[in-house]
């Protein structure tokens, strides 16, 4: 059992791209994606202050997170964080399938 689980939401196609991912983070939501393994790359959208509250503690670098996306359980490491340059707040971030 992991430490760090989320329950996030899958994007569409359609909402995808700087339009939409900034819409996304002026409703306090960060858009991410979980890549690699055998499956297809999945376009997801995780709570602002759910990911704030988990980058308090280190281990969130080291452990395998647990993303729950429509019923389904996906195990991921955190691969890259994107901060907002003065701000310090996360904008975007990559998972990695473990």
């Amino acid at each position: 059992m992991s430490n760090f689980v989320f329950n996030a939401e899958a994007r569409d196609v359609k909402l995808q791209g700087k339009g939409s991912s900034r819409r996304l983070r002026f409703a306090s939501k960060v858009p991410a994606i979980i890549y690699g393994g055998a499956a297809e790359p999945v376009a997801i959208t995780l709570e602002l202050r759910q990911l704030v509250k988990a980058l308090e503690n280190n281990a969130f670098f080291e452990e395998v997170i647990e993303i729950t996306i429509d019923g389904k359980v996906e195990s991921v490491k955190i691969q890259a964080l994107q901060r907002h340059p003065a701000k310090n707040t996360p904008m975007h971030a990559d998972f990695k399938r473990a």
